[in-house]
């Protein structure tokens, strides 16, 4: 049995919302087939639960931010309807008993309280539509692919930018799956290689929580904090084709200067571009999307422009994602054992030489003869 009261912040991007949430807070968004970004957010954000005015769970594809909310202990109340978000104003008292959402005693809405069970057996059977959500997915990147051609035929005029890219490793970081996981495993690389730090959107910010400055910020500007767009690195705003840059009124609001680089396709994907053109060394990308799964998260139908950007820089790309994954197991007993042993055999064998140590083993054998009579 669900009873739970806090306080309601409520927004329609998950993404927004996730920016004002205080621990404690009740979640209220609009995030049909919730991805697992968006669910490690509200899980950092530290709620006490969450309402969706919207179905949660994909058709589609069997998509994890559901499960990861629950797995965390964060109640999730899913499709209570859209009206919601007229019955509510931010800050209200609101209590939840089951799938029911009150205001002062009063009914606003209800929903199903998801369980793990029940969320398990949806993915299961979402997951037998995979293929065929994969052949559409497959079929508009190639459609798409003949229009983005663009982007890796030199097409493009590159914004003018001051950081020297030449001669040097570039750090691509984007706020995907498992970015900080990958952050801090390759920390003593970003220590001792120094790589040019772009941060892409909100990839900007973990940057900054991790301790490293940015120098570049590349994106739409939608999810990267104000504090952090004052930081000094350069900011580079994603246009579109027609002129549109959605970024650039949040910048020039901010006081602050910016180029525009207009392409289409992700902003991580120009993020690459840029580094490319630039001469950089190595990309190493930190939190990109790189799979059918992640994309469809985002709510892409296809990936042409990564395909091909990852086409044309991929002698130089590295993708750190799931690097973390290789070295997170525990050190065994037996290894420590083994390597404590391998370190005292030539310890052992210096005694065992020295002449000091072989008039102490005699002496000491002399009295073991002595003392068993022999």
């Amino acid at each position: 049995m669900l009873r739970i009261k806090g306080l309601a912040k409520i927004d329609k991007r998950t993404k927004d919302l996730a920016k004002r949430l205080q621990p404690g807070d009740i979640a209220v968004i609009n995030h049909h087939d919730l991805d697992q970004v968006a669910a490690e957010a509200l899980i950092a954000a530290k709620v006490k639960a969450v309402i969706n005015a919207v179905p949660s769970l994909s058709a589609d594809y069997p998509n994890l931010g559901p499960l990861t909310l629950l797995k965390a202990g964060i109640p999730l109340i899913d499709n209570v309807g859209i009206k919601v978000f007229e019955k509510l104003t931010e800050g209200d008292q609101i209590k939840l008993k089951d799938g029911q959402v009150y205001v002062d005693e009063q009914q606003i809405g209800s929903g199903q309280l998801l369980g793990q069970n029940c969320v398990a057996a949806k993915m299961e059977i979402s997951a037998q539509n995979t293929n065929a959500t994969l052949a559409r997915f497959v079929q508009n990147t190639l459609d798409y692919a003949q229009n983005e051609i663009g982007l890796i035929c030199g097409e493009l005029l590159m914004p003018p930018v001051q950081t020297v890219f030449e001669n040097r490793h570039t750090l691509i970081v984007v706020r995907g799956h498992n970015y900080k996981e990958d952050l801090q495993t390759i920390k003593t690389y970003i220590r001792e290689v120094k790589p040019v730090l772009v941060g892409v959107d909100g990839g900007a910010d973990a940057l900054l929580q991790f301790g490293y400055q940015p120098d570049i910020i590349i994106g739409d500007m939608d999810s990267v904090s104000d504090s952090t767009l004052k930081c000094g690195a350069e900011l580079i705003v994603h246009g579109y084709p027609g002129g549109r840059a959605p970024g650039l009124e949040r910048v020039a609001q901010l006081g602050l200067q910016a180029q525009i680089f207009n392409a289409k396709g992700t902003s991580e994907d120009i993020a690459m571009l840029l580094a490319y053109e630039q001469k950089t060394e190595l990309i190493v990308a930190v939190g990109t999307h790189s799979n059918m799964l992640e994309f469809l998260e985002k709510g892409r139908r296809g990936m042409a422009s990564t395909f091909l950007v990852r086409l044309k820089v991929g002698a130089i790309l590295v993708d750190a994602k799931g690097v973390n994954k290789l070295y997170k197991n525990p050190v065994k007993v037996k290894y420590l054992a083994l390597i404590v042993f391998a370190a005292l055999i030539p310890l052992v064998v210096v005694l065992v030489i020295a002449p000091p140590t072989r008039e102490l083993l005699r002496l000491f054998l002399m009295q073991l003869r002595i003392l068993i009579g022999i």
